[in-house]
């Protein structure tokens, strides 16, 4: 399809309710404005079936033929390590004064 209709593709499952299907964990279209391809990652063939039974009218009407999805298991997924969360700051505590403490030293008597 082109870049105008997965817009507008986009646009209908938008106000379809089904922008963002469950199941679906990643979505990336690519290509050039005369050949848009679409690459999802899903948690089930199911929630994939689900999502097929409001994208496929969408796509229907719009006269888009979207051909036989390639289906393949994940075999494994590479992702950088999660930034550290800084600690949070604890407000400063009110002063509090210490003790005056004596000047004077005593020193040990001598036997």
């Amino acid at each position: 399809m082109t870049a105008a209709q997965y817009d507008e593709c986009i646009a209908l499952l938008k106000k379809a309710g089904a922008h963002h299907p469950p199941g679906r964990l990643y979505h990336v279209s690519f290509g050039n404005a005369d050949k848009i391809q679409v690459f999802d990652v899903w948690t089930s063939q199911e929630q994939f079936d689900r999502f097929g039974q409001v994208l496929m009218p969408i796509l229907q009407k719009m006269g888009v033929d979207p051909g036989q999805p390639m289906i393949a298991q994940v075999h494994n997924v590479v992702v950088p390590p999660a930034k550290a969360a800084a600690p949070k700051k604890r407000p400063k505590a009110a002063a509090r004064k210490r003790p005056a403490r004596s000047a004077r030293r005593t020193r040990g008597r001598k036997k």
